[in-house]
């Protein structure tokens, strides 16, 4: 039977964008302005995320405590709102749409690994949160998802697969309870 041999993982296939330079000069930004709540000021995190690549739209909101890996992978529609302590796992592109929500504490990941390969190979896919979109309290949304315009990820609930617009999903795995209607 074979077994997970770390030692042999090899990320040489993933290219995260921008310089060595630029990725370690972003890492220092992220944590002294970002994963701070010393900085609680929106328009200069927004114009940094810009200085960086992320493609920002007007009246957007980026609470504290907020972790992006890669901004040059980030797109934000006008007038979303990202919560405290956001995770944007950021390794391929994640498309925010605008107003849509991610609550405190939710998880965007792009990546993750084979466990099925010795070698634990890194997989990584886009997420998608279309137009009107909310992302619960402490919700994560997994690599290569999309959620629907409007549709809902209930606090605490695990999206493995995408989400319908206007629905409502909730669990671990995500499953849909209802429709979202909107008055």
């Amino acid at each position: 039977m074979l077994k997970t041999e770390l030692k042999s993982y090899n990320n040489c296939c993933y290219k995260p964008g921008g310089s060595a330079a630029k990725r370690i000069l972003w890492h220092y930004v992220n944590g002294l302005v970002f994963k701070t709540s010393l900085f609680p000021v929106y328009g200069f995190k927004i114009a940094l995320l810009r200085a960086f690549g992320a493609q920002v739209g007007k009246g957007v909101t980026i609470k504290p405590n907020v972790n992006i890996k890669y901004p040059w992978n980030l797109v934000i529609g006008d007038y979303s709102w990202i919560g405290e302590e956001v995770w944007i796992d950021s390794l391929v592109m994640v498309t925010i749409g605008a107003n849509a929500c991610i609550s405190q504490g939710a998880m965007i990941l792009t990546g993750s690994h084979n466990y099925k390969k010795s070698k634990f190979d890194l997989i990584t896919g886009a997420v998608v949160l279309e137009e009107g979109a909310w992302i619960g309290a402490k919700a994560i949304v997994n690599q290569g998802v999309t959620a629907g315009s409007h549709a809902v990820l209930t606090a605490g609930s695990v999206a493995t697969k995408n989400l319908e617009a206007y629905s409502v999903y909730q669990g671990n795995p995500a499953v849909k309870i209802r429709d979202r209607v909107i008055s």
